[in-house]
């Protein structure tokens, strides 16, 4: 979906390819960059909400229902906890957009996000909007500075949120950086993001 080869070094702002997607104030304050051998985003937020979407055609996730993507966080938003709309901020985040008419108030997502309190392996809807169902992946701050690869078992989880099979194909990933409701600042770094079949890995690998 994404590996960020084809962007060039040192460009800054929205990547291209992919559209501004933030409600209120965004600053986009995003680098392409090397990060060791890897080809990288990096993202940086001071009290903004920044996201971006990228347009991936139509992925059925019965066939490719494996998100697996890289991710690295430096700096987490002082007192993020995505369980409060006070405090709804997360150092790095990933949509998986399944488009329901009408798409504003009916698409159903779901955000895998790093969050600052929130244990890992919490699932549960966002206090803003009932259309957004988080996944807290990574917590706290016991992994910052590493680069981590994380898989995702995106159909599998749809399933536990929603009690049925996924009838929509997904259209829509975004990914993003917030720090503006708890007026801090947050940095992380963005590798490859891509979908898998699941013959593709090692089951045992797979969260789901």
């Amino acid at each position: 979906m994404e590996d960020w080869r084809e962007q060039a070094l040192g460009h800054v702002g929205i990547p291209v390819g992919w559209e501004g997607q933030s409600r209120g104030h965004a600053d986009y304050d995003f680098l392409v960059e090397a990060l060791g051998s890897r080809k990288v985003l990096r993202l940086r937020s001071h009290r903004d909400n920044s996201i971006i979407g990228k347009r991936v055609g139509k992925i059925d996730v019965k066939k490719f229902p494996i998100l697996e993507w890289e991710w690295q966080a430096v700096t987490l938003p002082a007192g993020g906890d995505s369980r409060k709309a006070a405090t709804d901020d997360q150092v790095s985040q990933v949509y998986v957009v399944f488009p329901r008419f009408p798409s504003a108030v009916r698409s159903r997502i779901i955000g895998y996000v790093w969050d600052t309190t929130v244990p890992a392996g919490q699932i549960f809807e966002s206090p803003r909007t009932a259309m957004l169902t988080y996944v807290v992946v990574r917590s706290g701050s016991a992994d910052l500075g590493r680069f981590i690869v994380e898989r995702r078992n995106v159909r599998a989880d749809f399933k536990r949120i929603y009690g049925e099979e996924p009838a929509e194909e997904v259209e829509l990933v975004s990914i993003g950086i917030d720090s503006n409701d708890t007026a801090s600042t947050a940095e992380s770094y963005m590798g490859a993001i891509r979908f898998r079949e699941l013959d593709e890995l090692h089951a045992p690998n797979v969260k789901s």
